[in-house]
């Protein structure tokens, strides 16, 4: 079993948050590439900001839970509580779904997955903020 110290899931969320957000991205920013009515651009910075407030709430949620797991060696993958892989594999098996079976058209996939991943990387970005905060400070309520 690969145990990591606790600190260092804030890393691992970090990477895997910030690597999935540009996958999302670049499959709105070849969407918006295929040709799509520029007013649909107009949509990114609004689906940013409605997910980009939701995922700031699971980083500090996340952050604070994994925090509590002290100095312990914990699995690498408990940097999500179940409930955390439940809602990721509904969303990932949704949106491949929808993108599959044709059931969204491109313009919606143009502004709508480049707002998803622009917020989803910037949520790695504050897991890996919450990580030099905590680590550099030490203290247990460094925030974003």
């Amino acid at each position: 079993m690969l145990k990591v110290r606790s600190k260092y899931l804030l890393l691992i969320a970090g990477a895997v948050w910030l690597l999935a957000g540009l996958s999302v991205t670049r499959l709105g920013v070849l969407a918006i590439m295929g040709g799509v009515n520029p007013w649909f651009y107009a949509g990114i910075p609004v689906v940013f900001v409605l997910f980009g407030a939701m995922f700031f709430k699971l980083v500090e949620k996340h952050s604070a839970r994994i925090h509590g797991y002290g100095d312990e060696r914990m699995h690498v993958l408990k940097f999500f509580d179940v409930k955390g892989y439940i809602v990721m594999a509904v969303m990932m098996g949704g949106g491949i779904a929808l993108r599959s079976f044709g059931i969204v058209p491109s313009w919606f996939v143009a502004f709508f997955y480049t707002g998803l991943g622009l917020a989803l990387a910037s949520a790695g970005i504050g897991f890996f903020c919450q990580f030099f905060l905590r680590h550099r400070t030490g203290h247990p309520r460094a925030s974003v």
